[in-house]
């Protein structure tokens, strides 16, 4: 294998590469958002546990955390309404 064929080779793949990424970006933008905004959730049901504000408790889930994270305050109002009309 030659040199120009080694070079031709290595910017094929380089742009190959680049295209990938510029395909993936979106949807990886879009899972590292939920996923961000999941801890931020489950951070918020832990300081909520943490303090135990009148009786006031949800499981440390992923589906809560997920909700908690993506509604914000409306989803951790959703959770507890929930809760309260089940118990």
């Amino acid at each position: 294998m030659s040199i120009l064929e080694k070079v031709t080779l290595g910017l094929l793949l380089l742009f190959l590469a680049v295209v990938c990424l510029r395909l993936l970006a979106a949807p990886l933008k879009l899972a590292l958002r939920v996923v961000a905004n999941g801890a931020l959730g489950f951070g918020a049901l832990w300081l909520l546990q943490l303090t135990g504000i009148s009786g006031l408790t949800l499981g440390l889930n992923l589906f809560n955390a997920l909700v908690v994270g993506i509604l914000g305050l409306p989803g951790l109002g959703l959770l507890l309404m929930l809760q309260w009309v089940l118990t």
